[in-house]
């Protein structure tokens, strides 16, 4: 697992990159590590038995389309299969806006894969 922070506008966003199958286990543990955190933004690329890949995400009461796909576009991007991105958001007080939201979830999952050994 790899982990790294940024912080935009007084929010933090801690991102973790994980193998999909500690994906459940990691998020279950991520909510009770952060209980005052307001979002656990997700998403995940897998392969199936017939060598399809899966892809899901959660915008975790975001506004809709402003984290969990920018999130997976990330993943898309770097073309990572059999990984999970989770990222967790403290409010900071200042709305970002929809425009914001995209770039601080894009960015924050950018900069945990660049952090990550995989590249």
């Amino acid at each position: 697992m790899f982990q790294t922070q940024i912080d935009i506008k007084k929010s933090i966003f801690l991102s973790f990159l994980c193998p999909f199958k500690d994906f459940k286990f990691l998020i279950e543990t991520l909510k009770k590590e952060h209980p005052k955190a307001v979002h656990f933004v997700y998403a995940y690329r897998v392969l199936n038995d017939f060598n399809q890949i899966v892809e899901d995400k959660s915008d975790d009461g975001e506004p809709k389309g402003t984290s969990g796909m920018p999130t997976l576009n990330v993943l898309r991007g770097y073309d990572l299969i059999n990984a999970a991105l989770i990222t967790v958001r403290y409010f900071g007080g200042i709305k970002l806006g929809t425009g914001g939201l995209v770039r601080a979830y894009s960015d924050a999952a950018n900069a945990v894969i660049n952090n990550s050994s995989l590249l």
